[in-house]
C-alpha cells in the first residue's frame, strides 16, 4: 500500500479548489486525488525528461487511479494576503489595478500523508519513489513541498488515516464535515465512456449520406482526450476552447474531514508598545520629478505649513486617533484652544537655501503623542500652488538636539534654528518675517518693543535688546505671504492688524536654546528666527 508522506518548507500549502475563482478565498485541503496524479505526471515531464508518458509510469498512474486515496491530514489554519496585480492600463497618468487574493493552510512543519489501497510492481514502486522524491511542489507553484514514498514497515505518518471518501455505510458523527474534491475516474471506465460519448458526438454531426467522416465530427473526436493520461495532461485554455466545465476523465467525490482541519483564526496581532511622547518631527519634501527647484518657493511658507497641517487633521480623522492629539489639533478635550504656544509649530524650512522649501519641522514644546506621530506617519502628500502633488517622508524623529545631526547640507543649518545641541546663541535674527500681532503704537505695550516684550513673556522667555532691520533685509521678505486663509479650518477670523514682515535682531544677555519663534503665524513659520553660534 504505497503512501506519499508531503512536508511544506514555506509551512504553507497553497491550492484553490476545481470551479471555484482565486479571489473567493477557498483551500482545497487535503490535496485533491486528481491534482496528486497532475503533479506526479507534471514532475515526470519537467525531472525526469519525459516526451511521452513511459509505459510503466501509465501503468502507475491508471493503477493510482482505481480507488480513491485515504488521507492523513494535519490541522490547518486559513490565511491570506492581497496583492493589486497592475492591469497595464493607465488612466490619469496612473495605472489600474486590480485586488488579487492569494490564500493557503498554515501547516507549519507538520505532514500529510496519502494512501492508495492498491499493490504495486517493484518497478512501478521504484517509478513513484523517483516521481516523488523529484516532485517540488503541490498547488500552486509557491506551496514548495519536500515528498518521500513509505510502504511496508517505514516510518508512515504520525496522524492516522482518517480522511476518508463518503460511503453509505459511514453515518455523519459530531466534529465532521464533508468536502468536494476531484478525482479521476478509473482508466476503463473512461474509456468505455469516451467510446460512448464520441459514437453520439460523431452521430449528431455526421451529415446524412456521407461516406467518410466529416471535418465537424473529427473535431468533435478532439475534444475527447484518447485515454486518461490524456485527460490528466489537459490545461485550461484547451477546456475553455472545447467548451469543457470540468476535466474529462474526473469526477467529484465527497471526502470526510474533521471540522477543524482548517481553521480560521484572528489575526495575529503584534504587542503595541507605548510610544514615547517627543518634542519634534522632521519631514522632507519631494516632487515627482525629483526636481529641487520644483519645490515651493520660500515665500510661501504660510500657505505651505497651512496646507500640511490640514493633510495632519484629515490623517487624524482618518484614523480615528484624535484623542491624545491635541497639541496637534491645537484645542484641548472640550474643544477650547491651548494656550502657552505649547501646542505643535508647522515650521516649512530651506536647510540647502537654495530659496525653496524642502523639509517642515513640527515641533510642540509640550511632545508630539503617539497619535500625533501616528499621523505624521501617515502623511505621504501635500499640495502647492503650480505644483499637482508634493511628497511627504519623515526624516527623523526626537529630540532637537538629535535632529542636528543630519547630514549636510542639511545639518548645519537646521542646527543654526534649533541651538539645541550647545549651550545656545546669544544672537537671534529673523529668518522668515515677522509680523506683529497688534496694531503699532508709538510707545506703550503695543509699541514695537513693548510687542515682542510681550511675545518673548508669553513663551516664558527672557527680555532681549531690539532691533529693527527694516522691512526685510532681502527683496523676498516684500513677497512673503503674510496672512492666513480665513476660508481654511482653524484659522483666524480676522487677519494680522498690519500685514507686514518686519526683519529684526534680538540680543540676550544669556545663550538662548531654540527654535525661536514670535509673531502672527508663529505656529505656521512666520516669524522664525535662527541664532548666531558664539
Amino acid at each position: 500500500m504505497p503512501t506519499l508522506v508531503f512536508q511544506f518548507p514555506a509551512g504553507r500549502y497553497h491550492a484553490t479548489p476545481w470551479g471555484q475563482h482565486v479571489n473567493e478565498g477557498a483551500i482545497e485541503w487535503p490535496p485533491s486525488p486528481w491534482r496528486v496524479l497532475r503533479a506526479l505526471v507534471a514532475t515526470g515531464y519537467t525531472k525526469l525528461g519525459w516526451t511521452e508518458v513511459p509505459t510503466i509510469a501509465r501503468s502507475l498512474i491508471e493503477k493510482l487511479a482505481t480507488v480513491l486515496p485515504r488521507y492523513s491530514l494535519p490541522p490547518g489554519v486559513a490565511a491570506h494576503s492581497r496583492h493589486y496585480m497592475p492591469l497595464a492600463i493607465f488612466d490619469k497618468g496612473r495605472e489600474k489595478t486590480t485586488l488579487v487574493l492569494d490564500s493557503w493552510a498554515k501547516v507549519g512543519n507538520a505532514e500529510l500523508a496519502v494512501s492508495w489501497d492498491v499493490d504495486l510492481t517493484a518497478i512501478e514502486t521504484a517509478t513513484l519513489a523517483e516521481l516523488t522524491e523529484k516532485l517540488s511542489y503541490l498547488g500552486r507553484a509557491e506551496s514548495w513541498t519536500d515528498a518521500r514514498l513509505v510502504e511496508g514497515n517505514e516510518e508512515g505518518p504520525m496522524n492516522p488515516l482518517d480522511v476518508v471518501p463518503h460511503t453509505p455505510e459511514r453515518a455523519h458523527r459530531p466534529g465532521w464535515e464533508q468536502v468536494s474534491l476531484m478525482a479521476a475516474e478509473p482508466a476503463f471506465e473512461y474509456n468505455r465512456w469516451r467510446e460512448a460519448a464520441l459514437a453520439e458526438a460523431v452521430t449528431s454531426l455526421q451529415q446524412p449520406g456521407a461516406k467518410a467522416p466529416s471535418k465537424a465530427a473529427q473535431k468533435a473526436e478532439a475534444a475527447f482526450p484518447r485515454d486518461l493520461l490524456a485527460c490528466l495532461q489537459v490545461d485550461s485554455s484547451w477546456l475553455e476552447k472545447q467548451g469543457w466545465s470540468q476535466p474529462p476523465g474526473c469526477r467529484r467525490v465527497l471526502y470526510w474531514r474533521p471540522a477543524d482541519s482548517l481553521s480560521v483564526a484572528p489575526p495575529l496581532r503584534r504587542p503595541q508598545h507605548a510610544v514615547a511622547s517627543v518634542p519634534a518631527v522632521l519631514l522632507a519634501l519631494s516632487t515627482p520629478s525629483g526636481n529641487t527647484h520644483a519645490l515651493p518657493r520660500i515665500i510661501r511658507t504660510l500657505p505651505q505649513a497651512e496646507l500640511l497641517h490640514r493633510g495632519a487633521i484629515s490623517q487624524l480623522n482618518r484614523l480615528g486617533s484624535n484623542d491624545g492629539a491635541w497639541e496637534l489639533l491645537g484645542v484641548d478635550a472640550e474643544g477650547k484652544p491651548l494656550r502657552g504656544h505649547q501646542h505643535a509649530h508647522v515650521l516649512p524650512l530651506d536647510l540647502d537655501q537654495d530659496g525653496h522649501l524642502d523639509h517642515v519641522l513640527i515641533w510642540a514644546p509640550a511632545g508630539l503623542s503617539a497619535a500625533s506621530q501616528t499621523a505624521l506617519r501617515c502623511l505621504r502628500k501635500t499640495y502647492s500652488k503650480g505644483i499637482s502633488e508634493l511628497g511627504v517622508s519623515v526624516v527623523a524623529t526626537g529630540e532637537l538636539a538629535e535632529l542636528e545631526r543630519l547630514d549636510e547640507p542639511f545639518g548645519d543649518r537646521l542646527a543654526s534654528i534649533l541651538q539645541a545641541g550647545g549651550a545656545g546663541a546669544r544672537e537671534w535674527q529673523s529668518l522668515t518675517p515677522l509680523v506683529l500681532p497688534r496694531y503699532l503704537k508709538p510707545r506703550g505695550r503695543n509699541a514695537f518693543e513693548g510687542q515682542i516684550r510681550a511675545e518673548l513673556e508669553s513663551r516664558g522667555l527672557p527680555a532681549a535688546r531690539v532691533e529693527v532691520l527694516g522691512l526685510g533685509d532681502s527683496a523676498q521678505f516684500r513677497h512673503f505671504v503674510l496672512e492666513r486663509d480665513p476660508r481654511r479650518k482653524g484659522a483666524p477670523s480676522l487677519p494680522p492688524p498690519v500685514a507686514v514682515g518686519y526683519a529684526v535682531r534680538l540680543s540676550f544677555d544669556a545663550p538662548l536654546r531654540g527654535p525661536l519663534v514670535l509673531g502672527y503665524g508663529g505656529h505656521f513659520g512666520l516669524g522664525v528666527f535662527v541664532g548666531e553660534r558664539g
